[in-house]
């Protein structure tokens, strides 16, 4: 080791020459992981510091359709040292004007005296929030600016919600607690509990959420009160919240998207991994020489194996550390433009851990990487010292390399795996990659063994410069493998994101007209529905009407066991679900297994659940749920198993009750409508105008609000993405860079030969465009299968080939590799042919 030491530290006082594309496509990679892993640290710890203003307490009691009874506010007056009671529904903003009422969707919070309890509601004009809401004529009311600006309103200008006229006052900038209530159909309306009363908006069954905001003394142990809530109100339907994790659902999704795109990340990191590996290989052929000499005088294979590992360890090293630089300050920089994008506090540092992260995966790339080309210097023998003689370095080397290289691949998937949390998409990821990277390996040895047989056939006699290119393609010393796995890896990613992200867009201009309902229409009261029916039923324009009772429960046990100990974190249990009850049986096709009760059934209560959940569950005929509704627990066996569709907008329960279980609870019916778009105007304007407390979604508002997700979710994802397209091109560059040398050669050889200047460049270009023609046809075709994958496996929906986007990569591709490589074809072109081939002998 003292002698590879040595021998390592004189070959490194040549400077870096040679090494740069390593750094740069080492240091990319780790810095988007790094950057993206800090990030996220950020969001987390700032929804960790500000958990309790994010929540609007130090912890939160919560119940659907009803507020807290005697008991439980008693308890909550017990523990706390202030309270704050809300309310929070989707109603219709009403607005009358000379042509006829206007109306649009809102989300609606009533609110006591206490709240906020922590933060401030900031408004414009600047006044206090109970002064805004203050009652003079009429109760006052804020409103989002969104709203204020859809429906044309002014300072001063009056509403209604319900049957309850509102003064708007101001307009709502910010809530303090604004990202702890998740999805929201409509803008944000915020009035008092008692403007409300008058509303008739709060009926019995009228589908709202009470909340219980508690200001907690300090040094409250939150555990253990959220045990004693639950264990002492487990049978009401209570759901508790605090400021460990003040918004879960922002939480969760930071976390998946963050993951994803460390996910993407190292798909980058892969591309720069085989500008690594090239890196590494162009740099010991140009050691050819010296590796021979030392051969000669005697050293041995694993001497100079250490000092060329060495070597690439140190300035590994080095890429790591510019890398995580990178990776650090980035966030750091455009903090303030991230913190203007998100509605939740954001702590931005430098975290150690999504630091160290980093530094793994790059490691561990540089390792499979560079160990492949480094133990092949094992097998250059002495004999390479002589001329320009084969050194004859095998193809493989030894065994044990090759197991070695294999066991970290392997434990990066592992690390990704169980880093990222989310197993089967990092299996998926981590398969694509190892996939992509093998069907363009093989892409690759197809397109030089084709350039081959093309470069001999003879109706290319007489193209010079076609059969120049189509040789060096085929040819030994080719660029073709690096460029096309180091570039189409690139396009692939890019790609796939585009194939998915056309289909998402298709999918729902394709779907919405045909299948999708015009409305939903929630909180119809039971002598509200015949009415409903007569109207829209009656409507030429409507071609059809669905409508279902509709309460909602928490499904607190299973076969007697709690709940979450049997189905764990499954999204049915978590929270509150839709319920429904039924006498009439559905059409026989629909039911999976078992049989549907009789329709005077009056038996023990039944159920029929949602077959695929139950199938996730392991929930299957016979077996028996609780679901708690309205605090009242109703145990139930499970009679049949049902196909439910929830892929159409329309209504689907997972859990549909005998009538007889439900028999006398308060509720309300939902319905969809299924209309001609030119008639949703006037439906809307006759069923609000005799019901005010219907609440209509149009469904088409609601879908794009979920399109505008996913184009936000396709954007984050087109910028790793674009990292990684960025890192092939610096890998191409380094390919052109290495080729150099080669092209020095040739181009001497075809000037002696009688070769023009311009037949010299039209060859270096046709093979450059060639090559990136590969990487984009194979870049499609990968990008297809992800596409296809991800749309067909993943979101369950049709894919369909998308041709602009597959266009745009095959040119792309062909660009990038005509601009590498025609940036290093000037110097070839100027050498003279006297001096290269004198330097050959």
């Amino acid at each position: 080791m003292n002698v590879a030491w040595r021998i390592a530290r004189r070959e490194l006082r040549g400077g870096l020459k040679g090494f740069r594309i390593f750094l740069a496509c080492l240091a990319l990679g780790v810095a988007a992981i790094a950057a993206v892993g800090s990030v996220r640290a950020a969001i987390e710890a700032g929804l960790s510091r500000e958990g309790a203003a994010i929540l609007g307490g130090d912890a939160e009691m919560s119940f659907t359709y009803r507020f807290a009874d005697e008991a439980e506010r008693t308890y909550m007056d017990a523990i706390a040292l202030r309270v704050s009671e809300t309310v929070d529904f989707r109603s219709m903003v009403v607005i009358d004007r000379a042509e006829g009422p206007e109306r649009g969707l809102t989300q609606v919070r009533g609110v006591d005296d206490a709240y906020p309890l922590y933060g401030t509601v900031v408004l414009d004009p600047d006044l206090p929030l109970a002064e805004a809401l203050a009652m003079t004529d009429r109760p006052g009311a804020v409103m989002d600016r969104l709203l204020i600006d859809r429906m044309a309103l002014e300072i001063g200008d009056v509403f209604r919600l319900g049957t309850q006229e509102f003064e708007l006052r101001a307009a709502l900038v910010g809530e303090p607690d604004g990202a702890s209530g998740g999805f929201g159909l409509g803008p944000r309306t915020i009035v008092t509990l008692a403007g409300l009363e008058g509303s008739g908006l709060l009926a019995p069954g009228t589908l709202y959420d009470s909340q219980y905001r508690l200001a907690l003394p300090p040094g409250a142990d939150l555990a253990a009160l959220s045990a004693e809530a639950r264990a002492r109100f487990e049978d009401t339907g209570l759901r508790w919240r605090d400021s460990r994790n003040g918004a879960p659902g922002v939480q969760g999704f930071v976390d998946r998207i963050g993951a994803f795109l460390v996910l993407v990340g190292l798909a980058g990191l892969a591309v720069g991994g085989v500008g690594v590996s090239s890196a590494v290989r162009a740099y010991l052929e140009g050691k050819v020489e010296t590796i021979a000499t030392l051969k000669t005088l005697g050293a041995e294979g694993r001497t100079i194996f250490a000092a060329y590992f060495i070597q690439v360890g140190l300035l590994t090293l080095l890429g790591l550390a510019l890398g995580l630089a990178l990776g650090a300050v980035l966030p750091l920089v455009f903090a303030p433009i991230i913190a203007a994008q998100l509605p939740i506090p954001i702590a931005f540092a430098v975290y150690p851990a999504p630091l160290a992260e980093a530094a793994l995966y790059g490691a561990l790339t540089a390792l499979i990487f560079t160990l492949w080309p480094l133990a092949r210097t094992e097998q250059l023998r002495a004999a390479a010292l002589y001329r320009d003689a084969a050194g004859g370095v095998r193809a493989w080397p030894r065994p044990i390399w090759v197991v070695l290289v294999a066991g970290l691949a392997v434990l990066l998937v592992g690390l990704a795996t169980w880093l990222s949390g989310i197993e089967r998409l990092a299996l998926g990821t981590a398969g694509g990659i190892l996939g992509a990277l093998l069907l363009l390996a093989l892409a690759a040895r197809g397109i030089r063994a084709l350039a081959r047989r093309l470069s001999r056939a003879r109706s290319f006699r007489g193209r010079t410069a076609l059969r120049t290119a189509l040789g060096a393609v085929g040819g030994p010393g080719s660029e073709a493998t690096s460029v096309v796995l180091s570039l189409g890896l690139g396009l692939a990613v890019l790609a796939a994101v585009g194939q998915i992200d056309s289909n998402l867009r298709a999918a729902i201009q394709r779907d919405l007209p045909t299948v999708a309902p015009s409305y939903f229409f929630v909180d119809i009261q039971p002598d509200q529905l015949q009415p409903f029916l007569d109207r829209v039923t009656g409507d030429p324009a409507v071609s059809r009407v669905d409508t279902a009772p509709m309460l909602r429960g928490v499904i607190t046990q299973i076969n007697g066991q709690r709940a979450q100990d049997v189905a764990g974190d499954h999204w049915v249990i978590r929270g509150d679900r839709g319920v429904t009850y039924a006498t009439t049986a559905p059409p026989p096709e629909e039911i999976v297994a078992g049989a549907w009760w009789p329709d005077d059934y009056a038996g023990p209560p039944l159920v029929a659940f949602a077959a695929e959940e139950a199938l996730e569950i392991g929930l299957t005929i016979g077996d028996t749920i609780t679901v708690n509704i309205l605090g009242r627990d109703i145990e139930a066996e499970i009679a049949a198993l049902r196909e439910v569709s929830f892929e159409n907008a329309g209504i689907g329960f997972v859990v549909t009750m005998s009538q007889n279980a439900l028999a006398g609870a308060p509720h309300t019916h939902i319905a969809t409508v299924y209309a001609e778009e030119a008639a949703e105007a006037a439906i809307l304007r006759d069923v609000a105008g005799n019901a005010p407390n219907i609440t209509a979604i149009r469904v088409r508002d609601a879908l794009d609000q979920v399109a505008s997700a996913l184009r936000s979710l396709a954007a984050a994802t087109s910028y790793g993405a674009g990292a990684t397209l960025l890192t092939g091109f610096i890998v191409l560059i380094g390919a052109a860079a290495a080729g150099e040398r080669g092209r020095v050669f040739e181009a001497a050889v075809m000037k002696t030969l009688g070769a023009s200047r311009a037949s010299i460049l039209t060859s270096f270009a046709l093979r450059a465009a060639l090559m990136g023609l590969a990487a984009g046809a194979v870049a499609i075709l990968a990008g297809a299968l992800g596409g296809w994958a991800v749309m067909t496996l993943v979101m369950e929906s049709s894919y369909r080939f998308e041709p602009v986007s597959a266009l745009a990569i095959i040119i792309g591709g062909i660009l990038a590799t005509l601009l590498s490589g025609l940036a290093y074809a000037w110097r070839p072109m100027a050498a003279r042919p006297a001096r290269v081939l004198r330097a050959r002998d």
